[in-house]
């Protein structure tokens, strides 16, 4: 079995995963011969994730990481998931057999260290269609699937993003849990305010807008970010750590193929905006659970520095 030092290091890559405001809200417990997932509940940003779908998520997609970063030092993780119906909280058991890692091992694990949201506007730099195609198969391995939104859907995208928007800049107890977990400066959690652009209010789809943003943009162009919907058929608990697992996958493969990617939920939070995108980009056939931008920054961009991270010993139980 893995030793324990082992499991640490995979955890250190795992709590590289994105979460909703950069919560981390998970919690690892190391026995012999196994990891152990929970969910940190008490990290729920309720204002912003009334239903705990982007926590549950945002697990799914260290879940994944974890998967990886093992896979990488040797050794083929196999996850049970929501394994105590009793637990609501335990999301998952992983045990392991040694096998030695491939090519594709290694870069996905080396991708964990160079991924970053990016969530400045993408400049008008074509997408190869073979690249869409790579990231958005990512999807299927967990249940899930990537709904690529052509430009003549984008209205549909749009049009419940724009209205979260709006409800969220009138609502103060969103605006207070905001604040308190963005703009942030040297602090091991939130989004810093290093790493946030300011309100773009001419963008066809606007995104989260985060306190104290001190991001410049590489562009003053309209943004030509691809987006994809992670959706399920399903709408539980077991769909949405998928729907994070393939989130991770899929930014992974995104970051290996050298693609600019960030994460949008904002209009996910509120039960009649995720149900108008399930009817109008999904048809109805599944449920949303997070977008992704994709794009092409150019090298010419100002690098972003990391997100930090809370110390791995502090999220080990």
């Amino acid at each position: 079995m893995p030793s324990i030092a082992i499991c640490r290091d995979a955890l250190e890559l795992a709590v590289r995963a994105p979460s909703v405001h950069n919560t981390q809200p998970w919690r690892w417990r190391i026995q012999p011969g196994r990891v152990d997932l929970f969910a940190d509940f008490g990290r729920q940003v309720t204002e912003t994730d009334p239903k705990a779908r982007a926590l549950l998520v945002s697990c799914g997609a260290a879940l994944h990481h974890l998967e990886v970063a093992f896979a990488m030092l040797g050794w083929q993780a196999h996850i049970d998931r929501l394994p105590d119906p009793q637990r609501p909280d335990h999301l998952a058991t992983v045990r392991f057999t040694p096998r030695p890692p491939s090519d594709l091992d290694i870069r996905l694990a080396a991708a964990i260290h160079l991924r970053q949201s990016d969530r400045r506007r993408y400049p008008g730099v074509p997408v190869p269609a073979r690249d869409l195609r790579a990231v958005s198969r990512c999807a299927s391995r967990f249940g899930a699937a990537a709904r690529h939104v052509p430009d003549r859907m984008l209205s549909h995208l749009a049009a419940p993003m724009r209205r979260a928007a709006a409800r969220h800049a009138t609502d103060t107890r969103y605006l207070a849990e905001l604040e308190q977990w963005s703009g942030c400066h040297g602090a091991p959690n939130g989004v810093p305010a290093r790493n946030a652009p300011a309100a773009r209010s001419s963008d066809e789809l606007p995104v989260r807008v985060f306190a104290d943003a001190e991001l410049a943009e590489y562009t003053d162009e309209p943004d030509s970010a691809h987006w994809l919907v992670v959706c399920t058929p399903n709408d539980n608990e077991l769909s949405q750590l998928g729907a994070g697992q393939a989130t991770s996958a899929m930014l992974l493969q995104a970051t290996y193929l050298g693609l600019a990617t960030s994460l949008q939920s904002e209009p996910l939070g509120m039960l009649d905006l995720r149900e108008q995108i399930r009817t109008t980009v999904l048809q109805e056939c599944a449920f949303p659970h997070v977008m992704i931008r994709l794009g092409v920054m150019p090298h010419a961009a100002a690098p972003l520095e990391s997100t930090p991270r809370r110390p791995v010993g502090e999220v080990i139980d």
